[in-house]
């Protein structure tokens, strides 16, 4: 039987720890978080922090500026996430919401699949889904693309802008001045890389590691075990997450991602341009590679005063950017934080946690 919250945040109260800052690197993390008021339970000592968990914070300006140039195509239908249609690019106010109003044909999918049924219902144009996420949502794609080639569906690409979490927390750790004692893992994430797939952080870092569940007790759970970790100087990868994540992860799921896509550099907010963090679409599959059907261009980096990139990497807390809550709001966002139902920003606003 696992431990009350009243037991567990005893205990984290009573670890000798010193100051601790942990960071969690899931995006529904941030928001469950929030929503339980988890941060005004814990002792002064300990600290948790976003990271770079939601895959529409981590996707930069630059990017969604190519993605509303390429909106307005003559006979283009841009299939996508909700959460993208509001995220702004480097102008404030323009976003594929804006551009739908403008004209461009922009529809929201639940699913890959549901971009799939697009194409096949309009033969005439092009439908091109934006392939957002992490490990999590890549098989889905995958899937996606499979199909298609199978069933010889020509007007159908992908514009992937999936990433992968091993590269992004490396990069974190070589961050002049990062300063985090220990990961909370994400629990979506590591139901397809499984365990293995975080043990790099104590056996090259020395980082404690816990992949965690959502619940209020998972968290909680989770931030116990790596204070334990933490005061007995030990650093392993815990698994709390048992009821979902196994050891080996799905291995089904990776050979899917693998079959379509390999690693590629790939540019991240905040982060900037990490060696193999990325999952292009492999030559074979080239002709359902959205880039490379529209000659996609991405320019330099794009200026914004949306101070996310400093929220996703620990620098600073979502209240710490002298936009949020004033200029910068749900209903009228300047960066991504604040749009996505994973984001810090969004989470900070909407439970006040401040």
């Amino acid at each position: 039987m696992k431990p009350s919250a009243e037991q567990l945040l005893s205990e984290i109260r009573s670890l000798p720890v010193g100051q601790a800052r942990l960071m969690e690197v899931c995006g529904t993390h941030t928001m469950a978080i929030a929503e339980a008021g988890i941060r005004s339970l814990l002792p002064e000592n300990v600290r948790l922090l976003s990271g770079p968990g939601c895959p529409v914070c981590v996707t930069p300006a630059e990017l969604i500026d190519a993605v509303l140039a390429l909106a307005m195509e003559k006979n283009v239908i841009l299939a996508s996430y909700g959460d993208m249609i509001r995220v702004p690019g480097s102008t404030p106010g323009d976003s594929l919401q804006r551009r739908r109003a403008l004209g461009a044909d922009v529809r929201v999918c639940y699913s890959p699949m549901d971009a799939l049924d697009i194409a096949r219902a309009n033969p005439a144009k092009e439908v091109v889904f934006l392939g957002v996420g992490f490990e999590t949502t890549a098989p889905g794609t995958a899937a996606a693309v499979l199909s298609a080639a199978a069933r010889g569906l020509k007007n159908f690409s992908v514009w992937s802008m999936l990433k992968t979490v091993e590269p992004a927390l490396r990069a974190l750790m070589g961050m002049e001045g990062f300063n985090v004692q220990g990961f909370l893992c994400p629990g979506h994430v590591a139901t397809i890389l499984g365990e293995e797939g975080f043990r790099f952080l104590p056996e090259e870092y020395g980082m404690p590691a816990v992949i965690g569940g959502f619940e209020p007790e998972d968290i909680l759970l989770a931030v116990c075990k790596l204070l334990r970790q933490i005061a007995g100087g030990a650093p392993k990868v815990e698994n709390e997450y048992i009821r979902a994540v196994r050891p080996e992860g799905n291995p089904l799921a990776r050979a899917a991602i693998a079959r379509c896509f390999a690693p590629r550099t790939d540019l991240w907010r905040g982060l900037g341009e990490i060696p193999q963090s990325g999952l292009g679409l492999r030559e074979e599959y080239a002709a359902f590679d959205a880039e490379k059907k529209f000659s996609v261009t991405v320019s330099g980096p794009a200026q914004t005063p949306c101070r996310c990139g400093e929220v996703i990497t620990g620098r600073m807390d979502p209240p710490g950017c002298p936009l949020f809550g004033r200029r910068c709001t749900p209903e009228d966002p300047v960066g991504p934080c604040m749009v996505s139902s994973e984001g810090a920003c969004a989470a900070w606003y909407k439970y006040q946690t401040l």
